[in-house]
């Protein structure tokens, strides 16, 4: 077991502080939620939870609220912005903190770093620690930001998440056994709150092995991009019980395509209950498609501890 997989396994405890984190309240007409890479992928997945509260929120790059924020939000005045960065030293998320706070706007930082630089660039501080082992490939902290935003978001989380999250991580390990040989094209599919997930799942999966991943609105799927879908494809179907039947319908179509199919709280090839909260359920799946990735690598004979090209935090001069 490399480091990056025992971070996945070994998280859960690190959930637990989380759960009892204490957090600044965020009372604001509209929330604007900022981050790079991973962290830009949870606040997709948050703006929607965040909105679902009737809580009006976008997500942003950071780099793009930093440059042209009247592209997102023409008048950002009594705007709450909340930055996530695991290091908090993201170079442009704390540079978009730093530039909204000069601006007169409200900002929270999001991270696992209580002392760094977007921790001193905030009004307000949302601080868990993340494995003090984790590597460049954002696992433990990805989840841990996630079940902070939630909290933010007014989305009340029973301690016993992280043994759903814990036991549908070894359950979809075990089923997935004997099944990713010939993969090489992965795809995810998620709407509302999941779309955000599947985001982070894509890129996870795209870090870890080097592979073609993607990720969609399930419904979108079929309007061009189910052109590349053919024996080699992995999908991944995060279902939503609003729009269940109709996203089986798409799954059906797909395993007749060639494709293999993992359904998440429905219908699949390989078929794993959520017994959670609709608004849980990108969390109880989010190390579950970690560690689906680091299969895939494994399988590639690719190091998840140092992957080509990444560093741990993005820097620029």
């Amino acid at each position: 077991m490399n480091v990056t997989e025992r971070v996945i396994f070994e998280q859960f405890p690190f959930w637990q502080q989380g759960l009892g984190a204490a957090l600044p309240a965020i009372d604001a007409p509209i929330t604007v939620i900022i981050g790079c890479g991973t962290s830009y992928n949870l606040a997709v997945s948050l703006t929607a939870v965040f909105n679902a509260h009737g809580r009006r929120a976008i997500a942003v790059p950071g780099g793009e609220w930093l440059r042209r924020p009247e592209a997102y939000l023409p008048d950002p005045a009594g705007a709450h912005v909340i930055a996530l960065s695991r290091s908090g030293e993201t170079t442009e998320t704390v540079a978009a903190a730093a530039a909204s706070r000069d601006a007169g706007l409200t900002v929270t930082a999001l991270t696992c770093e209580s002392e760094s630089a977007l921790a001193r660039a905030a009004d307000h501080l949302a601080f868990t620690p993340t494995h003090d082992e984790e590597g460049i490939v954002m696992t433990s902290s990805a989840s841990l930001m996630l079940l902070l935003g939630l909290r933010m978001a007014g989305v009340a989380i029973p301690s016993a998440v992280t043994e759903q999250a814990e036991s549908l991580a070894k359950a979809l390990d075990e089923r997935l056994a004997g099944h990713l040989a010939g993969r090489s094209h992965f795809v995810y599919l998620g709407g509302g709150a999941q779309y955000g997930v599947c985001l982070e799942a894509s890129l996870k999966l795209q870090e870890m092995s080097q592979s073609y991943t993607q990720a969609f609105h399930p419904l979108e799927y079929r309007h061009g991009p189910v052109s590349l879908l053919d024996e080699q494809t992995l999908v991944v179907m995060l279902y939503d019980p609003l729009t269940a039947q109709e996203e089986a319908q798409l799954v059906a179509e797909l395993r007749e395509k060639g494709a293999l199919v993992v359904g998440l709280g429905g219908p699949g090839d390989i078929s794993l209950d959520l017994d959670v909260a609709d608004e849980l359920r990108g969390l109880v799946c989010l190390p579950a498609l970690q560690l689906l990735g680091e299969r895939v690598a494994q399988r590639r004979n690719v190091d998840t501890v140092a992957p080509r090209h990444l560093t741990k935090v993005v820097k620029l001069a």
